[in-house]
């Protein structure tokens, strides 16, 4: 069963236009025509990792974000780790899986979601 923050935010992604879900290496990650533009891991507590080409900065100035493994990190992409119980700021997640779904989409589909999402 997955708690609520992992079930709002894989909600929030599966509202894209074309966002559909896989289960690569037994995550859930949301893709947009093949292409995945956020990872949900739900593992004692979760996780998340999006690319962010705007927000990557900024976003790596919190000690819940660190560049994403895997060589990603150079490509913009940052990963998010909360602790169960771990109180997460699902506004500014959202807004981040908005990014990288604009980041990912195919630009006419990247220009259907508002800047605010």
């Amino acid at each position: 069963m997955a708690g609520p923050d992992f079930a709002a935010l894989r909600a929030h992604g599966l509202a894209f236009p074309e966002a559909v879900e896989d289960f690569p290496w037994g995550h859930t990650a949301l893709k947009v025509r093949g292409k995945i533009f956020v990872s949900l891991v739900e593992e004692n507590g979760f996780g998340m990792t999006v690319k962010l080409p705007v927000s990557r900065d900024f976003a790596l100035v919190f000690d819940f974000a660190a560049p994403a493994g895997y060589g990603l990190g150079r490509s913009g992409w940052i990963s998010c780790r909360f602790a169960a119980g771990e109180q997460a700021d699902l506004d500014l997640l959202r807004r981040w899986i908005g990014e990288s779904y604009r980041a990912v989409a195919p630009k006419t589909l990247a220009a259907l979601v508002p800047e605010a999402d």
